[in-house]
């Protein structure tokens, strides 16, 4: 697993995925859509699915001792580290933000418990979209990509939504009594995240060795 990883980041990760993947940091900025944040993390992995297609990646995986289904899990395990080191990347600049005492974010919901939880639900349903629609055929990026923009810009739209509603304004909040309410969000996104990125990576890999390179 750790080799299939290692192979997928020397050669596969595209740099400027790694750059997204350093955009948790945005989470400092006054006055942002932090949902956009979200983009950038899924961008990463649509970037180093385009950039191994056109360097034949497939074919060149395909001539090494490993199944079509581990070269599925080298991929999924590389979306993971790209979203999951996002999300972990942007803690620091989100207690500095506490820190200095920023006013809310009067675009949508600031960087709270909740909104990290919001975020691993909404990577967990993009990689369910995008991972089996691409392993369908095994190149077509940009069709999956527009498939899993659907869902993505529709739970965007519900998290910046979500700090503007009165019933829900304590996902919004930094003060503990509220923070003990957003707990639960964070672990069912976390939750979410597992399952849905395990189906994921189920799917694809039946999927893909279907597929004829």
């Amino acid at each position: 697993m750790i080799t299939l990883l290692y192979k997928e980041l020397r050669l596969a990760a595209h740099p400027a995925s790694l750059v997204f993947a350093c955009l948790g940091c945005l989470v400092l900025v006054p006055a942002y859509p932090y949902s956009v944040i979200f983009l950038f993390g899924c961008l990463a992995p649509y970037i180093t699915f385009l950039h191994a297609r056109e360097t034949n990646d497939a074919w060149y995986t395909a001539v090494l001792p490993v199944t079509k289904r581990e070269s599925v899990l080298g991929k999924c395990l590389l979306v993971l580290v790209f979203q999951v080191f996002q999300l972990f990347f942007s803690v620091p600049f989100a207690l500095l933000r506490h820190a200095l005492h920023i006013a809310n974010n009067p675009v949508g919901l600031d960087a709270t418990a909740a909104w990290y939880g919001m975020g691993f639900f909404v990577y967990g349903v993009f990689d369910l979209v995008f991972l089996t629609a691409f392993y369908k055929n095994g190149y077509k990026v940009g069709q999956a990509f527009l498939l899993a923009a659907i869902p993505l810009a529709l739970l965007m739209t519900a998290t910046e939504a979500a700090a503007h509603l009165p019933a829900l304004a304590w996902m919004d909040s930094c003060q503990p009594e509220h923070l003990r309410m957003q707990l639960p969000v964070l672990a069912a996104g976390i939750a979410c995240y597992g399952v849905l990125l395990l189906l994921a990576y189920r799917v694809s890999a039946k999927r893909f060795e279907q597929v004829d390179l």
